[in-house]
């Protein structure tokens, strides 16, 4: 059996399109949440809705954690079946151990694989995987698209308005002095991943709809042609989505707003009513 070119690896942080989701060389592999004991896998059996339910219903705040080398090995043992090599795009190295788990499960599983850190998540890493593609059905090489895509890392605008500021500290990913100051100005953080992959606070911010109105003017900033596409990710707050959607379009006519869903792990961090735009 003659074997396919390329497979294109992520990993559930990212933003996965319709397109994505049919694309035949395209996989995503989990990352799994925890809530004590229990064990889920993000995207199987552990749908966004039903991980804000638990939270809400938890005695115990829920971790994440990415697959095993070994698991990782396994499934890229199945996807060598069909393929010479594969290209990897993770989450940041600088968020997670996902990358270095996964880069550990091909050595073990003995297949080539091309890895890139997107320096990000979400559709960070979404945005780096069309472009690939992209550049693959243009016949770019390995190395082509790799170089390409490393020196496109560094240039995603991103702005994330934090819903829930107690879980990005519980989840690590704030200082205590900084989650208690922002709890004693009843402020929430704007953060943003940087050209290096890691969270940084940029703004805060006292009301929701100060929060709004700022990522609307940001996306204005970075747009002033009025043409192009962002990305706007929401944590289970779909009309609040609908409405940032409508200001910016009003804002910014002739803009390109597509709504998706912030996936389950990255819901553990930053909890419901997390507001995210992103663009390349």
């Amino acid at each position: 059996m003659t074997k396919k070119p390329i497979a294109w690896i992520t990993d559930s942080t990212s933003y996965i399109t319709d397109e994505l989701k049919n694309h035949p060389d395209f996989y995503s592999i989990p990352l799994n949440i925890h809530f004590g004991e229990k064990q889920f896998v993000d995207g199987v059996d552990l749908t966004p809705a039903q991980l804000y339910e638990n939270i809400k219903n938890a005695t115990e705040f829920p971790k994440t954690s990415q697959p095993s080398a070994g698991e990782f090995a396994e499934q890229f043992k199945k996807i060598a079946e069909n393929y010479e090599q594969a290209i990897a795009i993770h989450v940041s190295a600088e968020l997670s151990g996902t990358l270095a788990s996964s880069m550990a499960g091909a050595e073990i599983a003995g297949f080539p694989i091309t890895f890139i850190d997107s320096k990000s998540v979400s559709y960070g890493i979404t945005g780096l995987i069309e472009k690939g593609m992209e550049l693959q059905s243009e016949g770019a090489s390995v190395q082509e698209i790799k170089e390409k895509l490393g020196k496109m890392t560094g240039t995603l605008k991103n702005y994330i308005y934090i819903g829930q500021l107690e879980q990005l500290y519980k989840g690590g990913r704030m200082t205590g002095v900084q989650f208690f100051l922002g709890s004693l100005l009843k402020v929430k953080p704007i953060i943003q991943i940087t050209t290096d992959g890691k969270l940084e606070a940029i703004e805060k911010v006292r009301s929701e709809k100060k929060a709004l109105q700022y990522l609307v003017d940001k996306v204005a900033e970075g747009h002033p042609k009025g043409n192009g596409k962002v990305y706007l990710m929401q944590g289970n707050v779909p009309e609040q989505a609908e409405q940032l959607k409508s200001m910016i379009i009003s804002q910014v006519p002739g803009l390109t707003v597509e709504i998706g869903d912030i996936s389950s792990t990255l819901a553990v961090h930053a909890g419901e009513g997390t507001i995210a735009m992103l663009w390349y």
